[in-house]
């Protein structure tokens, strides 16, 4: 169920290490299968890698569940919470040790911050440990031409001039969802994702893809009609004002687990109202009559 992101990556690691790449698959609901995670997660893993929350099926994945085991065979644990970070009260101080990822990751603009910055997050002896991988001013501690030493975290992995204004505004983003209070936004998240899987259930010829339990997801929600193609039910919505995303939302193989090729998405966030989800259902019964589906 991963974002290509955290797919790529380790498959271009693969290449230049010989290490092998291996997954979980995938339950009909769109839960991970952990039934074989002993003989996924062995003396031999050295690092395991997961979403928190699926962008595609909206799954909230057992991170403390998975980093326990993984932890107990050495690996590190390493967490995309590109969709955990904007909707759930995240505290990793007050997690286990054994239950903690060993590096945490989020991108910017999905806590209505500006794009093109993010957060990692790492435990201090991981980062300490870490190779820095890019060079130039900022980061080093000192230069000489035959070699250089660098500057402690986290200056050593920031080469050259910053992000300023992505900086200062992700921190302004940041501060904004602190006052709100993330159990606030968590509260608004469950309660309009739960309004809009019992909207899209009345919807004939509409199938979730992922879990139908508000509770166990978050508010990104892919579905397909059954006769009409996703690019075509956006831009019939997109007609009537209502935006939603089509394709396979950078999640192609988790797609092809549920035998289709790309799907229809709707994401809601702190400041949808249970109005736009009604527009949205109006809109897909519409989509329906459009196309003459009965």
């Amino acid at each position: 169920m991963e974002h290509h992101s955290n797919i790529v990556p380790w498959q271009l690691l693969t290449e230049r290490t010989g290490a092998t790449l291996r997954w979980f698959g995938l339950t009909d609901d769109g839960r991970l299968d952990l039934s074989a995670v002993d003989e996924l997660i062995t003396e031999r893993t050295k690092v395991v890698s997961l979403t928190w929350v699926s962008n595609m099926l909206g799954t909230i994945n057992p991170v403390a569940e998975i980093a326990r085991r993984a932890h107990q065979v050495g690996a590190l644990v390493v967490v995309d919470a590109s969709q955990a970070a904007p909707q759930l009260a995240i505290d990793l101080a007050s997690m286990p040790e054994e239950e903690r990822p060993d590096l945490m990751a989020f991108t910017g603009h999905k806590v209505v911050g500006p794009t093109g910055i993010g957060v990692l997050w790492g435990r201090r002896a991981v980062l300490d440990q870490l190779p820095p991988f890019l060079g130039g001013g900022e980061m080093i501690e000192t230069v000489r031409m035959e070699r250089s030493t660098f500057a402690p975290i986290p200056h050593k992995f920031e080469a050259g001039t910053p992000p300023i204004v992505e900086a200062v505004g992700l921190g302004a983003a940041v501060e904004y969802l602190g006052h709100l209070g993330m159990d606030a936004v968590h509260a608004h998240e469950q309660a309009i994702t739960a309004y809009a899987l019992e909207g899209l259930a009345s919807v004939p010829g509409l199938t979730v893809l992922g879990p139908t339990d508000a509770a166990s997801r978050g508010g990104a929600i892919a579905f397909e009609i059954e006769g009409v193609h996703p690019h075509d039910v956006a831009q019939v919505l997109d007609s009537r004002g209502v935006a939603v995303r089509a394709g396979h939302h950078c999640a192609k193989p988790a797609h092809a687990r549920f035998g289709v090729q790309s799907s229809t998405r709707m994401s809601s966030y702190l400041y949808t109202t249970p109005a736009e989800i009604d527009a949205l259902v109006d809109g897909l019964e519409y989509t329906r009559s459009y196309f003459k589906l009965g």
